[in-house]
């Protein structure tokens, strides 16, 4: 019997090893005239990977482009839609699938979409997306709810006893020193909160801390949009990208075209050869 229950162990071990070692996953290459870049979609996101992987095996992202470029925030790209030049009854959108351990930061692959306005489901479009590039953030400034604090503190400098306060405010903002001002006012967080009676900080996780201070990203996105990807190789192809010069909407002067394919290879194999590690199932 102990035979037995062995051999059953060791099988039932075989097996798993095997399964996890052959599973498969799609390998998404982005090419342009910047370079390539390489990302993975995540289950969790099921409806935008599927989509996003269908239309690329179509090959209907490619000679699209990067139409959209906004240096320390992101690059928009993929209108399969305009291209096709396909009526707007036919651009269809997607279910949100917003989940909060999916955060932007950098180089994240997320779905554009409209405003809330229009939008309050905040659907996605059935085939924009943009890589977040984003910035570095102290601590300080993130955690800290900075439209309410500039609120406050340009509250607080309209007092007749801070008009040395406000002086030294205005010569920043006309010589646009925007980060001189940010430290300025982060420095009197504390005074503005007992003097107003106001708490001035915001809610973030420590994932959001440990990312936005470290490789850094949009975290006022996070909870807004679905970020459905990532870009495992490359990422330098995307600050190349944000480094084009731009028109009226923040488009290229030069067109950065894109070209997409897939290619579905064994876990194992993208962690080893792109270092990304999947999550236990």
């Amino acid at each position: 019997m102990k035979n037995i229950r062995f051999w059953f162990v060791i099988l039932f071990l075989g097996s798993f090893l095997f399964s996890c070692a052959t599973e498969k996953d799609y390998l998404i290459k982005i090419e342009t005239r910047h370079g390539d870049m390489y990302a993975v979609f995540f289950d969790e996101t099921p409806k935008h990977k599927q989509n996003f992987i269908e239309l690329a095996q179509a090959g209907r992202f490619d000679s699209t482009e990067f139409h959209r470029v906004i240096p320390e925030f992101m690059v928009q790209g993929g209108d399969v839609f305009g291209k096709e030049q396909l009526p707007e009854e036919d651009w269809y959108t997607l279910p949100a699938e917003i989940k909060p351990e999916f955060i932007h930061s950098k180089g994240m692959i997320a779905a554009a979409r409209q405003g809330n306005n229009v939008n309050p489901e905040r659907r996605s479009s059935g085939s924009q997306f943009y890589i977040v590039q984003g910035k570095v953030y102290t601590k300080a400034e993130l955690i800290t709810d900075m439209k309410l604090l500039s609120e406050t503190f340009f509250k607080y400098i309209q007092l007749s006893s801070n008009a040395e306060l406000k002086d030294k405010y205005r010569e920043m903002y006309e010589a646009k020193e925007f980060d001189a001002l940010n430290e300025m006012m982060l420095a009197e967080k504390e005074n503005l909160e007992s003097f107003f009676n106001v708490n001035l900080e915001k809610p973030m996780t420590p994932l959001q801390v440990e990312a936005y201070t470290s490789v850094g990203g949009t975290p006022h996105l996070d909870n807004e949009y679905t970020v459905f990807g990532q870009v495992i190789k490359g990422l330098e192809v995307m600050e190349a990208i944000s480094k084009e010069q731009t028109g009226p909407r923040d488009k290229p002067l030069e067109p950065v075209h894109m070209k997409v394919s897939v290619e579905q290879l064994p876990k194992t194999t993208i962690t080893k050869e792109y270092g990304y590690e999947y999550k236990p199932q």
